[in-house]
């Protein structure tokens, strides 16, 4: 087993900045039943471009490389122990050289280990099997998706939906609210998997599994398959679209499982997985250690077709549809109220990176830098230092943004803050102070962090490294960072909007289906 720690290297590499070819194949559908020039196409245009930039610049697709998390089938008396140690020792490695983020947070203290190793962390579960070879799967889940994870005890009444009994018709209701109560905040389109039965614990571990399974694979179960081909249907007459702007596609992908409960219990779990569906696996020599096959097709067999493929027809398709404004920081409020919601804005100029931490620590404290007329987006980057050693962004993708809602409307006014930008967008709070106060929210696409990363031309400086570094405040000299204005000074909200007719379009699915 002399080559064991450095497949797994190779594996973690591979899960985190190749994506799969059926992945791939899910999002070039997705692309071709999308409206040209509509912002979910332009999205996936922008995804595509990312997805191509992280295969060639072997860099994180998306900076979130979230908990590693490897299910492992061995032989019969191989060592577990070692393997385990070695498993660790290659995600530590493979975090030294930025191909995961340092994501091991001490819950209690909030320091962060930097090397993603902690109680917990990796997550590593091992089974035995009856053949010669030893398989380890690997998926990394970033906190964006996983924090929209849901499970529903049955009966229950679910919004737009009505009652869901203990029954087929229940559990397909179950999965549609799922879909709808994500929105755009586990960066759709999305891929989830579902867990019908078990116990809680078990229950969310079933519907994880799922996620492991082929994208076209057929489930052999007659009910599911149908189940999961009803609700690959019907998600996507929802109109949540890409990022929650709005489209034809919402889902990618939906498998499900069953097991056995409780009579006194019946729990429905879905995993949502966002469309960076970083899954990657490896059979290997029992005796080496060294990688035999992959056990998902790797991406190099489905070349993305990026911006410029189509970029013509986009732009022909948009023209006179969508405005472009480009704003260099300092912001002026005069410039902020100009802008609506659809525009696209294209910042130059100095940019600060700022999460939950940041913005916590604000509230109660000055900030090292003035803000006023700034620009803060929601991002932990992956950050590596260059020869000289200066800091280098490797991926900065925008982080889910609801998580700041309790304190963004009170730092916009402390601080006189322009422009807000992450992904999902923002709640009333927030809005109220958009307009007040003369701001603006900006989504960025998420996962995008090739796309975004090249965007950050020099590292001024970093403030609260004692957060760790997704946590850091980074001050970045930008160029040509392109985001879209979904929430504006008049008070106008996209995700308000996407969301209300969405649920509308929920009701009409109250009625049996499965009976």
């Amino acid at each position: 087993m002399q080559h064991f720690q450095e497949s797994i290297y190779k594996l973690i590499v591979e899960t985190s900045t190749n994506l799969p070819a059926d992945v791939r194949r899910a999002i070039q559908a997705a692309r071709a039943k999308e409206d040209q020039g509509t912002r979910s196409a332009l999205s996936l245009s922008t995804i595509a471009d990312n997805i191509t930039m992280a295969e060639c610049n072997v860099s994180p697709i998306c900076q979130d490389t979230g908990m590693p998390t490897f299910i492992v089938h061995c032989p019969v008396g191989a060592n577990q122990i070692v393997m385990k140690r070695q498993i660790r020792e290659a995600v530590a490695q493979a975090t030294k050289d930025s191909k995961l983020r340092t994501n091991s947070v001490d819950s209690l203290t909030g320091a962060n280990t930097g090397d993603n190793l902690g109680p917990g962390t990796p997550v590593i579960h091992f089974e035995q099997w009856e053949r010669d070879d030893i398989e380890v799967k690997l998926i990394l889940k970033g906190g964006g998706c996983e924090n929209k994870n849901i499970q529903y005890s049955l009966p229950c009444e679910l919004e737009g939906l009505g009652k869901a009994g203990r029954d087929l018709d229940g559990i397909r209701k179950c999965v549609l609210h799922a879909v709808y109560q994500a929105q755009g905040q586990g960066c759709s389109a999305g891929f989830i998997g579902v867990g019908i039965g078990g116990d809680r614990t078990s229950g969310y571990e079933l519907a994880k599994e799922q996620l492991f399974r082929s994208l076209d694979d057929v489930n052999p179960n007659e009910e599911l398959r149908k189940l999961e081909e009803y609700i690959m249907e019907t998600a996507n007459q929802l109109g949540i679209g890409t990022m929650g702007f709005g489209g034809q596609v919402t889902l990618l992908g939906c498998k499900v499982g069953v097991a056995n409960r409780l009579p006194a219990s019946f729990f429905v779990s879905v995993a949502y997985n966002c469309w960076a569906f970083r899954r990657q696996g490896v059979v290997l020599d029992a005796s080496t250690g060294e990688i035999r096959d992959w056990v998902y097709e790797r991406g190099e067999a489905v070349p993305m077709q990026t911006e410029a493929d189509g970029q013509a027809a986009a732009s022909a398709a948009t023209q006179g549809e969508r405005r472009e404004v480009v704003l260099t920081t300092p912001i002026s409020e005069e410039d902020i109220r100009k802008l609506r919601v659809g525009d696209i804005v294209i910042i130059n100029g100095l940019m600060h990176t700022g999460r939950d931490a940041l913005h916590k620590y604000l509230m109660d404290h000055d900030s090292p830098v003035d803000l006023n007329g700034a620009a803060i987006y929601h991002c932990g980057p992956v950050m590596a230092k260059d020869e000289d050693g200066g800091w280098v962004v490797k991926a900065a993708g925008p982080t889910t943004s609801i998580r700041e809602e309790p304190y963004q409307g009170d730092i916009i006014k402390k601080f006189g803050i322009r422009a807000v930008i992450g992904k999902g967008g923002m709640g009333a709070k927030t809005l109220k102070a958009l307009q007040e106060h003369g701001a603006v929210y900006l989504n960025a696409i998420g996962g995008a962090a090739q796309y975004y990363a090249k965007c950050f031309k020099k590292v001024e400086g970093v403030d609260f490294m004692e957060f760790g570094i997704p946590e850091a405040m980074w001050h970045l000299q930008t160029e040509g960072f392109a985001a879209i204005v979904t929430m504006d000074s008049h008070g106008n909200s996209l995700h308000a909007d996407v969301d209300k007719e969405s649920r509308e379009k929920l009701e009409k699915f109250r009625d049996p289906v499965f009976v």
